[in-house]
């Protein structure tokens, strides 16, 4: 299994961006990794090292870090110059807290293959979680330099993202403004370039975006919902924000945005 159905870049949610998703379906819903495990047993070095890196990718979905700690393990003891483990390993002791391992773990992974644009997709995304981020802006723009790299616009969300919260406007409109042209069906890219518009004053563009988010039920939510009515409210249009409050109270009446709309902090 690639990192990059893994990664913290991961997409699966609107807002919750990079969250730890992996796209392989659990083998046995009542014990996960017994196929994957067996079938490890018996495997040469190699694959039983990509097996039990798969069931650490498995695991560290699911949110049981510890056991996919261990499955790292036995992946490396089968194979320790594997840059993926490496690299998954990193993952995790970030979403441990734990700075200094995930750090020397993806340079570890970048150290075995320094052309691996996921793990510096994901080393980057995680330096931009401790807000360091032109260390970060500069891994992802390595990682984007890779030659034949498929992930671009997974990366440029990333980065366009990591510029957001480092306040640089004009970069994050840039970058996720490409990564929109190249998917621009991925709902997490139209919000978040529509919430960078809004910060820019580009009110008609920023309106365009997130409608196209909103006018699927599906894919909208109390986020989507919440930054429509902000946008307009900054375009003067009060029937418009009464319209996105009112289905915010419908459809989201627990949500901290139904709240704000509640209580007039559209400035929070």
């Amino acid at each position: 299994m690639s990192l990059r159905h893994v990664a913290v870049a991961a997409l699966c949610g609107l807002v919750a961006l990079l969250a730890a998703c992996v796209s392989v379906p659990l083998p046995d819903p009542n014990n996960p990794g017994r196929e994957l495990r067996q079938a490890s047993d018996n495997a040469d070095p190699e694959r039983r090292a990509k097996l039990r890196l798969e069931l650490a990718g498995l695991y560290f979905a699911r949110g049981q870090t510890e056991t996919a700690l261990d499955e790292v393990r036995q992946a490396l003891e089968a194979r320790p110059d594997l840059p993926d483990a490496h690299s998954l390993r990193g993952l995790i002791y970030a979403s441990l807290g734990d700075t200094a391992r995930s750090e020397q773990s993806f340079k570890r992974a970048l150290e075995l293959n320094p052309r691996n644009a996921d793990a510096m997709h994901n080393f980057g995304w995680v330096l931009c979680q401790q807000q360091r981020f032109d260390e970060a802006d500069a891994l992802f723009g390595r990682a984007l330099a890779q030659p034949q790299y498929r992930d671009q616009m997974r990366t440029l969300l990333a980065r366009g993202v990591c510029q957001a919260r480092a306040g640089r406007w004009s970069d994050a409109e840039r970058t996720l403004s490409r990564s929109y042209e190249l998917d621009p069906a991925n709902p997490v890219t139209a919000y978040n370039l529509s919430e960078v518009l809004l910060h820019r004053g580009e009110l008609e563009r920023a309106r365009f975006y997130v409608a196209r988010i909103n006018g699927q039920a599906e894919l909208s939510s109390a986020q989507t919902l919440w930054l429509a009515a902000r946008i307009e409210r900054r375009l003067g249009n009060l029937a418009g924000v009464q319209d996105f409050g009112r289905q915010l109270r419908d459809r989201f009446p627990q949500s901290a945005e139904a709240l704000r709309y509640e209580r007039g902090n559209f400035d929070d």
